[in-house]
């Protein structure tokens, strides 16, 4: 029984002497991020494929059961839509090999304007697919979430990849009005899309985001507390990632997350502790760096 839990990224500005020691190098700072969560999203992967060195850092600095879902570049979804990449393709899956087991999911988002009409374009990109890989498909378009008939057939061509439809959650954070400058900036940016919480395979992916307060976003998870501890119950290994619009505190949010559902379901394995951080850099400045 596995709940991995983890955030947007393994570095942020915040962080380092607070949560995460100081003067980490580059080659350092995921192993420092993988002593707090399980899990990491790959959103940098939708910018530009990383050189493959990059990768064996990774696995190096991470153990054989922490969890990257990767999102594939956006040259394949949204500039050539699944269609005429193959090179790219390629190149992608040939970079992230040497994770292996902990590339957990090929991670597809897809652009707002990836309608009902481009799902013949997905089962054909899916089905060319190799299935070394399991796949996570996020879409955005309304059709999918306001028309059942158009849910339906999108579920139908997942269920045949044996890929899983990751929800967005940001239903909490549109439910009040922005209250800092990070909140204002995610109000502009982030999709605004009806709730799921339906899984369709046995390794279902939840991304959430919630406040700059954290006791707010801990208030607007506990539907997610009791769905996630069900499909424990049912014998699937779920990831979820906690965002918030700051993401000052998106690590022990996470952390704050996994212990909830553990409280609902004791036999679910506690994370490690992290180690303690020095918060003093050596020459007595602070830092955020």
């Amino acid at each position: 029984m596995n709940l991995h839990v983890g955030c947007a990224m393994w570095t942020h500005k915040a962080w380092p002497g607070r949560l995460l020691p100081s003067g980490l190098g580059t080659h350092e700072r995921l192993r420092a991020y993988a002593r707090y969560c399980d899990a990491v999203e790959g959103n940098t992967t939708f910018y530009a494929t990383p050189a493959r060195d990059t990768v064996v850092s990774w696995a190096q600095q991470t153990s054989a059961g922490f969890r990257f879902v990767l999102k594939l570049p956006r040259v394949l979804t949204h500039d050539r839509r699944l269609t005429g990449a193959d090179a790219e393709l390629r190149a992608f899956l040939h970079a992230v090999e040497p994770l292996g087991p902990r590339a957990h999911a090929l991670w597809i988002q897809l652009p707002g304007s990836f309608g009902p009409g481009d799902v013949d374009t997905l089962d054909r990109f899916l089905r060319r697919l190799p299935s070394a890989h399991r796949y996570a498909v996020e879409v955005r378009h309304r059709a999918f979430f306001d028309e059942p008939r158009e849910a339906g057939r999108l579920e139908d061509v997942l269920s045949v990849a044996g890929a899983e439809w990751v929800p967005f959650d940001t239903t909490g954070f549109f439910a009040t009005p922005p209250t800092s400058d990070a909140e204002r900036e995610a109000w502009t940016k982030k999709p605004r899309l009806p709730l799921r919480t339906r899984a369709l395979t046995d390794r279902p992916i939840v991304r959430y985001l919630g406040r700059d307060d954290p006791d707010r976003t801990a208030q607007g998870w506990q539907g997610w507390v009791g769905v996630v501890a069900g499909w424990l119950r049912e014998g699937r290994c779920p990831t979820v990632f906690v965002h918030t619009p700051d993401n000052a505190d998106a690590p022990m949010l996470a952390r704050r997350f996994h212990d909830e559902v553990r409280a609902r379901v004791p036999e679910l394995a506690p994370l490690s502790e992290p180690e303690p951080v020095d918060t003093a850099p050596a020459d007595g400045q602070a830092t955020l760096f």
